[in-house]
């Protein structure tokens, strides 16, 4: 019965955060390489609430599935031909600034991270250290910063 007692009794045993955590997160991957797409898709589709809603190839089109998407974090390359990351998230920061951004390059350098961190990137893990993009969008979905590089 949905007005019982112990129903009642399991609906308030959810705090807002509870909830939050039944919807599943919608991420963006922005990378030129398909491989390295399907590396990311692969990688994220082991976190059980995590859903891949798009991709995109270059910052342009990054931009343009950004807004039309609404994703709830991006993860984005830094070398693509045409505009880079940085120029992506400069733009998308403007259109979306609570949508986090998850840097994904393969050259995590301290000056890299200083520009990142200049444009509003909450984020960034070197290819070579993959593994590390779980628990980089874990920390910006709880509003952390991440940035992880063993180079």
């Amino acid at each position: 019965m949905v007005g019982s007692a112990s129903h009642q009794k399991v609906i308030s045993k959810f705090s807002a955060n509870s909830w939050e955590k039944l919807v599943d997160t919608r991420i963006l991957i922005v990378d030129d390489s398909p491989l390295v797409r399907q590396r990311l898709r692969d990688l994220l589709h082991q976190h059980p609430h995590w859903q891949v809603c798009g991709e995109a190839a270059n910052g342009q089109d990054a931009i343009t599935r950004a807004r039309d998407l609404a994703p709830d974090v991006i993860v984005l390359d830094f070398l693509m031909p045409g505009m880079n990351g940085m120029q992506a998230a400069r733009e998308i920061g403007k259109l979306i600034p609570e949508v986090p951004i998850l840097m994904f390059t393969t050259h995590l350098s301290h000056q890299l991270v200083e520009e990142a961190r200049n444009v509003g990137i909450r984020g960034a893990v070197a290819k070579s250290d993959a593994r590390y993009v779980i628990d980089g969008l874990e920390a910006l979905l709880r509003h952390e910063s991440f940035f992880y590089s063993t180079n």
